[in-house]
């Protein structure tokens, strides 16, 4: 019997065809991992996937206050960060001069065990004043932040940095010293990780990151977090017209300033200077974003998965709103902004409020908040605050 059984195994190995090694290593394989662009090989089929179906739908009798308020827990909930009933215990100390305002240094305390020093620029008078809440870019550039929009004091051995710093990306100015002068109030205070609640570089944002989820938290979750605090400490301030209150930025801080109009009413106008898009252009082979270490402030657990940018920033309509691209903008393709912007008209116009979003894309300007765009900004909160 075992010999029929050999004999048997033998006439099939021979009748069956033959692979060998060198033609095994030879049939073409697909790369699990696409490497230049670090997205797994089979994205498209997440990105199909990608149905926003918690975004604003025109074509429903859904009511559009209602789904702002939805919408705006959907965020607040995916920030994994809880409120802490804690107060600002604020503590002045340091002031100097300057021509026609006075610049304030301060201590106070945003979350517990974060006593986080802020700049703050008071006009001349008494007030109250419309008010700025000034969000520092990224730029991998961490030795400095409040200081990349608000002049350092005179004797802050970080005021050649950031004079370099404003020189490249900001047209050689101080964006919160030009609006103090105007006559606002201003206010910026370092993210973590930046100037004075460093160290942080550019490949341990990674880390960071991972070990805030470690925790059961979120880095981006907590940045947006103390950025809410901010405001609500720029509105109870005595000098602060609480009416009058808007965030600005640029780059990772034009996303902070729409994304904290979204998720509270004490702001209330944002003006954002390049960074708009949809993730549709982000998930893209080329793209800035996929390098991943900016993404860790931006990028909100789960959230992708039911809002595109464009959606969270439509939930501050039908407030104002300013959104400034560059049409060389090589981080933000203007392919994606031109669809974000689109996407974010039907919800102000939901709102009978089409007027107060406003969506330019510059021809000529890249990745940059440079005077004239300045100007621009200068031009619409005048108009905005203006109104009655």
């Amino acid at each position: 019997m075992r010999y029929f059984a050999s004999l048997l195994f033998v006439v099939i190995s021979i009748l069956l065809p033959t692979t060998s090694n060198a033609a095994i290593n030879n049939i073409p394989k697909e790369p699990a991992i696409l490497a230049e662009a670090m997205l797994p090989a089979f994205y498209h089929e997440l990105k199909a996937e990608q149905r926003f179906t918690a975004a604003w739908q025109s074509q429903t009798q859904q009511d559009i206050r209602l789904w702002r308020q939805n919408a705006r827990t959907i965020v607040r909930n995916a920030l994994l960060w809880p409120e802490h009933a804690i107060g600002f215990a604020p503590e002045l100390i340091a002031s100097e001069p300057r021509n026609g305002y006075r610049a304030e240094r301060w201590l106070i305390t945003l979350t517990p065990g974060n006593r986080v020093p802020v700049l703050l620029l008071r006009p001349a008078g008494e007030g109250p004043f419309g008010a700025v809440l000034l969000l520092h870019d990224h730029g991998a550039h961490f030795s400095i932040g409040k200081e990349k929009v608000i002049r350092p004091f005179a004797d802050d051995s970080k005021l050649p940095d950031a004079l370099a710093w404003v020189e490249r990306h900001y047209g050689g100015s101080f964006i919160g010293d030009e609006l103090a002068m105007q006559g606002y109030l201003v206010l910026a205070a370092d993210t973590l990780g930046w100037g004075e609640r460093g160290p942080l570089t550019y490949d341990t944002q990674q880390a960071l990151a991972a070990n805030f989820l470690q925790l059961g938290r979120s880095l981006a979750g907590f940045a947006a977090y103390e950025d809410l605090r901010l405001a609500a400490f720029l509105k109870q301030l005595p000098a602060t017209d609480a009416s009058k209150i808007a965030a600005v930025g640029f780059s990772m801080g034009a996303f902070r300033a729409w994304q904290l109009s979204a998720l509270t009413d004490d702001i209330q106008a944002a003006a954002a200077i390049s960074w708009m898009t949809t993730t549709d252009t982000t998930m893209t082979p080329g793209n800035n974003q996929l390098r991943g270490q900016t993404a860790f402030w931006i990028v909100h657990p789960g959230l992708a998965a039911q809002l595109d940018y464009p959606h969270i920033a439509a939930i501050a309509a039908p407030k104002p709103a300013l959104f400034i691209t560059g049409a060389k903008d090589k981080l933000m393709p203007a392919t994606g902004t031109l669809q974000a912007y689109q996407l974010m008209q039907q919800v102000w116009q939901a709102h009978d409020a089409e007027q107060h979003l406003v969506t330019e894309l510059w021809p000529e300007m890249g990745h940059e908040f440079a005077e004239a765009q300045q100007q621009r900004v200068w031009q619409w909160l005048s108009t905005v605050f203006s109104q009655p």
